[in-house]
């Protein structure tokens, strides 16, 4: 399988610092990301090949193929989800919460794997 392919990004500055390959969400302020802490969090894109400090600049992959680093394995075409890290990892309804979904895994991925998710942002009722 091809490398990633991301059909827009947009840069944006690290309210904290964001590791490269992982789940974004919006920071506090427009403008403005953090990582992705947690399932209920309102993913927007994947951080790009560049890690950002607080206060740098940093890439955000908003739509298509993206690489991202996984917490857990992963079957190809699973909906996934953020960790506490910011790390892909299968998505799954829970009783009375909405979680969120970043995208579908591409291939199957193990923790600590860099694989493409086709962003598709949505939310998954439990």
């Amino acid at each position: 399988m091809s490398g990633p392919n991301p059909t827009l990004t947009k840069n944006f500055t690290a309210e904290t610092a964001v590791t490269r390959y992982r789940i974004v969400k919006f920071g506090s302020s427009d403008g403005q990301v953090v990582q992705a802490a947690a399932a209920t969090d309102a993913m927007i894109g994947v951080a790009a090949e560049l890690d950002a400090a607080g206060g740098e600049r940093v890439d955000v992959h908003l739509a298509g193929l993206a690489e991202v680093e996984f917490g857990g394995t992963v079957t190809r075409g699973a909906l996934v989800t953020a960790d506490s890290q910011g790390r892909a990892v299968a998505a799954a309804p829970a009783a009375g919460v909405n979680n969120r979904v970043i995208g579908v895994a591409m291939v199957s991925a193990a923790s600590g794997d860099i694989a493409s998710v086709l962003i598709a942002p949505q939310q998954i009722q439990g």
